[in-house]
């Protein structure tokens, strides 16, 4: 027997690819996220949707100096898993299955310090999405030449933006214990966007993908980026949040 999960693979995202591009070595990928609260797990009551787990960070009280401004994957989970999430996919009668975010941080070559890529991921019986922040201080409109020639410059919330597609990887785990096998998975879709309207650096980064392997329609993609963007900690509309 074995369980396949499609996932982003291990230094994907923006920041893999900009990293990939810069020959260094990215220490921290989407991969797979301990899972949150799974529906039904209510002790023989009615399901429920899954909720964010505590996260290893705490969320925002006990942030150090280094830090403060910087959302945790906690944070960014609780903005993502959203009442309405499933409403904004166009799945509403669907409830999440798992829910959950992590922090984790890029180190390039020859820098004085990481760069803090917090990530969450909600999933659904049709899509999984994930919302991610990036810290490295680089405009978006750097990005372009990293993301292929599907890449799309637009404007989301007023903020420079680039639209392009991506790959999960298949990774079907053994329950016999054996070593898990990996492959090409579903296509994807995401959007980054400019923390501040001046592009002055970072960018936060919304994906989708749907477990049938459908091609996520990129009007769903943007309602979710458009709708969850500026419920974060921290947003205002024109001006940076800064670290």
């Amino acid at each position: 027997m074995a369980e396949d999960v499609d996932a982003l693979p291990k230094g994907a995202g923006m920041w893999g690819q900009v990293v990939a591009g810069l020959l260094v070595v990215p220490a921290l990928g989407f991969g797979l996220w301990a899972m949150g609260e799974a529906v039904g797990d209510t002790g023989g009551g009615p399901p429920r949707p899954a909720a964010c787990g505590d996260g290893e960070t705490g969320g925002t009280p006990g942030k150090t100096r280094e830090t403060r401004g910087r959302l945790s994957g906690d944070e960014l989970c609780k903005a993502l898993n959203r009442p309405d999430l499933a409403r904004l996919l166009g799945t509403p009668e669907e409830m999440a299955t798992s829910a959950d975010g992590s922090d984790g941080s890029l180190k390039l070559a020859g820098a004085a310090r990481d760069i803090a890529t917090p990530t969450s991921e909600v999933r659904f019986a049709t899509y999984t999405v994930t919302l991610s922040a990036l810290y490295d201080g680089a405009p978006v409109a750097g990005y372009t030449p990293f993301t292929g020639h599907s890449a799309e410059e637009r404007k989301v919330l007023g903020r420079p933006a680039v639209l392009y597609s991506d790959q999960t990887i298949s990774i079907r785990f053994r329950l016999d214990g054996s070593d898990a096998e990996t492959g090409p998975g579903v296509p994807a879709r995401s959007v980054i966007v400019a923390r501040d309207a001046r592009d002055s650096g970072g960018s936060y980064e919304v994906t989708l993908w749907r477990g049938d392997g459908a091609v996520p329609d990129d009007a769903v993609l943007l309602r979710v980026a458009e709708a969850v963007l500026p419920t974060l900690p921290g947003w205002t509309p024109g001006s940076a949040v800064r670290p």
